[in-house]
Order: C-alpha cells, then sequence, then structure tokens
C-alpha cells in the first residue's frame, strides 16, 4: 500500500508518470467513480458549502430544502432554490470529463459512476455513465409522466406545471429517496468487476453510495481528492491535487 500527497510539480510528475501512469498502462477495465469535486473544477459550486449569499436568502439548510418533504410542502421555495443553485447549464465539461471520455473511446474504462447530476460527463462524450442520483437534465410531471428538459424547468416561474396541470419533479435523488434500484445494480457489479477503481472529487461521506467502494476486488484502488478521506490508507494510490488536472497528464496509450 502506498499513499503519495503532492506537494508541487516535481511531485506531480512522479506520481503521475510512475504510479498513476504504471496503473493505468496495466489496467484493462477501469472504472471511475466520482464526486462533486469533479464537477466544481468546471465551476459548479457544491451545494453543501453554504456561503454568505446562501445565509441571506434562504431560511433553511439545503439539506432539508433539498428533501422529499420539503418539495412537497414547500414547492415554490425547493424551486427558488434549485434554479438558484442546482442548474448551472452554462458549466462546460472540464479536463476529467474530456479524459474519462478518452479512456472510454480506448477501451479501458468500463463505467464513470457519479454522484453528480449535472450531465456533463455525457455532454463531454462517456457513453457508459450511471447517475447514482439523478440528473437535473430530466424531469417529468408527477401526474401524467411528461418529459421537460432542464431549460423548461431554468425558463419557468413559480412551481412548473405541466400542460395538464400536475407539478414537475426533476428526476434526482432528493433527501429521503432511495436511489434507483437497476442505477446501483449495475454500479456494483462494474466495480465488483473492475480491475482499477478511481475514486475522485468525493469525500465518500454521502451513504449508500460511498459504500459501494467496499465491493472492489480488483488489484489498485486510486484517490484523487483535493482533501485527505477517511478512505487515504486503504488505497493503493492516493493524489491530493484537482481531478481534472491529474487525469490530464495521463498519457492513452494504443494497445
Amino acid at each position: 500500500m502506498r499513499s503519495v500527497l503532492w506537494r508541487g510539480p516535481h511531485f506531480l510528475i512522479g506520481v503521475i508518470k510512475m504510479e498513476l501512469q504504471q496503473i493505468i498502462d496495466k489496467s484493462h477495465r477501469i472504472v471511475f467513480f466520482g464526486g462533486a469535486g469533479v464537477s466544481t473544477e468546471s465551476g459548479i459550486p457544491d451545494f453543501r458549502s453554504v456561503d454568505g449569499l446562501y445565509n441571506q436568502k434562504y431560511d433553511y439548510p439545503p439539506e432539508q430544502i433539498l428533501s422529499h418533504t420539503f418539495f412537497m410542502r414547500h414547492t415554490k421555495a425547493f424551486y427558488d432554490f434549485y434554479r438558484d443553485k442546482m442548474l448551472c447549464l452554462t458549466a462546460k465539461p472540464n479536463k476529467a470529463h474530456y479524459k474519462l471520455a478518452e479512456m472510454e473511446r480506448a477501451g479501458i474504462l468500463s463505467s464513470v459512476i457519479t454522484q453528480n447530476i449535472d450531465g456533463l460527463h455525457t455532454a463531454a462524450g462517456s457513453k457508459k455513465v450511471l447517475e447514482l442520483h439523478g440528473s437535473v437534465h430530466r424531469n417529468y410531471c408527477m401526474d401524467c409522466g411528461k418529459f421537460y428538459t432542464a431549460e423548461d424547468i431554468l425558463n419557468s416561474t413559480g412551481v412548473p406545471k405541466c400542460t395538464c396541470g400536475g407539478t414537475i419533479k426533476p428526476d434526482v435523488v432528493l433527501y429521503e429517496e432511495g436511489l434507483d434500484d437497476e442505477t446501483v445494480t449495475e454500479a456494483v457489479r462494474e466495480i465488483s468487476q473492475c480491475d482499477t477503481l478511481i475514486i475522485a472529487g468525493t469525500s465518500l461521506t454521502v451513504y449508500p453510495a460511498a459504500g459501494m467502494v467496499r465491493y472492489f476486488q480488483g488489484n489498485d484502488l486510486v484517490l484523487i481528492n483535493r482533501d485527505k478521506t477517511s478512505m487515504d490508507g486503504s488505497c493503493d494510490l492516493v493524489i491530493h491535487d484537482k481531478v481534472g488536472e491529474t487525469l490530464d497528464k495521463i498519457v492513452i496509450k494504443q494497445r
């Protein structure tokens, strides 16, 4: 077991070229498990970070607003927060998203498992993306099931309504709601069958998603995260740096 903390460009070159690159080169089935830290590099803030502006505008903590109970009881207040904090439709994929899509095209990345709801992996070209917490790009009428885009929600006011009069709900997993069974089953299968698992941009504190890591039975467990996590001591390689800058240094070799 080896743990590496990057503290400068010389360390970065050493870690990427000698450690991570070697792991990538020998891997045949890689799975990427990503969290909010992947999207923050695209300018999407982590909604859990409560700033001064948030304190001035909202009377409830984000975890309460983004709950099923709050959505049902205070739907307008939910959408006020949702449009302001969760719909970042001008955000573009970053280096991490594009490198992962490249790895998939090369046949070495089996899938991306993400806790993010922004759809940036798909926008970057990834084909197999398992969205554990859903996507802002899918919205459905709670009465008739009609589909609506994220742009429809962003451009609406108050509580968005369907043409049938029903309330539209984002296809995202709120607090008090369970994850989609099929998505979870496929994510566990992917993790249990890969030879390398790269965990990135997550503190591994959001359950049940974080618990999926225990199904890994492969060779190399890699963790890329800006801050230390409780998993650092259990990984084969730990890199404390930005996800995009780290993955961008990987060279995908022809096989």
